[in-house]
């Protein structure tokens, strides 16, 4: 990027970034070139000549080839997203068919192999932690567990197990603790250690965590970053040394992303800034009203008085996030079934497993997000019977609340 894109604001980096490339062969003509990339929907590309497609295949002269190993609609949105994110240099943001494809070959890309540890967050999503624990550990990668809230704890555990890699989340799912990533990011530079940072609730609109310090960022962009729940996708976003693994990762394995996801994804992006800016008005302004009523005994939000990381919140994030979590005022032997009476009874909020989308989401993270985990460690980290997590949409907020009120009164 130039000097002035590199002085553009967010908002401008997220309508223009990856678009106006010119042909894929990068002989476009000078009198034309398409406003929104088009779907590149070939297998192969190419060249004029036999010598530059050994050159394209040797990576000594940029261009494609063949599709697992890149493509134009791809890149174009990849590029987008490391605009966002704030890229420089060599990084590159690099798209999976999956948010988990993504976050496996960051894992990989850290070399968690076999004798290798590694040292995740307590309050993470529950595939990641699966992932981790069964995938990781049948090849020798032991996982351990810490509260990442606690730097202090955290830098014992560094020091003490020296793990090639920290696995944390922007803000967890799905009590939305909010880490201190460049106080992390000072405790796993002094030990040489890589640091992971799933930014899909925050994404770059709300931080960026390679600013702060961070090695490879993951998102699953089937969420905030696409943010219409049409499809599924995932991005790492890494630079030297791991953005090499990383790439190499997806051309061996081949997780790479479809051009018609990557164009609806790139779409997507190109809001981010009005959706995360309503989502996250929306998210302020319901969750001062579940505070107050009666049959919540508690809520999860960052711009509450009583959140535990407010002051890391306002310090760390530019807005407080689209997602609220809270725990009806129910015995606890009856919390599941609560739970569900209550989603039931919505009728605006639609009752699905996602978060990110423009409409507003309620689900049950007992039994989906951390369906996966022991009732006991479910309860261990606070994912009761009783918490209902809402992703909050662009709705007008008088509609949302009324919904939630209505569902309240009926449950």
């Amino acid at each position: 990027m130039g000097s002035a894109d590199e002085n553009r604001r967010f908002d401008t980096h997220a309508v223009h970034a990856g678009e106006r490339r010119g042909r894929p062969d990068g002989n476009g003509r000078g009198d034309f070139y398409p406003v929104s990339t088009p779907i590149y929907a070939s297998t192969t590309f190419s060249h004029p000549d036999i010598q530059t497609t050994d050159r394209v295949l040797g990576g000594e002269e940029e261009g494609y080839s063949y599709a697992r190993y890149d493509n134009p609609t791809v890149r174009a949105f990849e590029d987008a997203v490391g605009s966002l994110e704030g890229l420089r240099g060599e990084a590159r943001a690099f798209a999976f068919g999956s948010g988990m494809a993504a976050t496996h070959a960051a894992l990989a890309a850290a070399e968690l192999t076999g004798g290798a540890t590694a040292l995740a967050a307590e309050q993470l999503y529950g595939s990641t932690a699966t992932l981790l624990v069964q995938v990781f550990g049948a090849n020798g990668v032991e996982t351990r567990f810490v509260d990442a809230y606690d730097l202090g704890l955290v830098e014992k555990k560094v020091a003490e197990l020296r793990p090639r890699a920290v696995m944390v989340e922007t803000i967890s799912n799905p009590l939305l603790r909010v880490a201190d990533i460049e106080g992390l990011a000072r405790i796993t530079r002094a030990a040489g250690t890589a640091l992971i940072v799933d930014n899909t609730f925050g994404t770059p609109y709300l931080q960026r965590p390679l600013d702060l310090g961070a090695d490879i960022v993951v998102h699953s962009a089937t969420k905030y970053l696409s943010g219409h729940g049409d499809l599924t996708a995932g991005v790492v976003v890494a630079g030297p040394p791991f953005d090499a693994a990383v790439e190499s990762i997806r051309k061996l394995v081949g997780g790479v992303l479809g051009p018609f996801e990557a164009w609806l994804a790139h779409r997507g992006l190109k809001t981010i800034s009005l959706r995360m800016e309503r989502q996250c008005a929306n998210a302020r302004e319901i969750a001062a009203r579940l505070s107050e009523h009666p049959k919540i005994s508690k809520v999860n939000h960052p711009s509450l008085e009583d959140h535990p990381d407010r002051e890391t919140a306002g310090r760390a994030l530019s807005d407080t996030g689209g997602l609220v979590s809270f725990e009806l005022a129910v015995d606890p032997e009856m919390g599941r079934e609560a739970a569900f009476r209550f989603l039931n009874a919505l009728d605006l909020c639609v009752k699905a497993p996602s978060l990110g989308d423009v409409y507003t989401l309620a689900i049950h993270p007992a039994t989906s997000s951390h369906r996966e985990l022991s009732p006991s460690r479910r309860e261990r980290l606070g994912v009761k019977e009783n918490l209902i997590r809402l992703s909050v949409g662009i709705e007008h907020p008088e509609d949302i609340a009324a919904d939630l009120e209505q569902a309240l009164e009926r449950f």
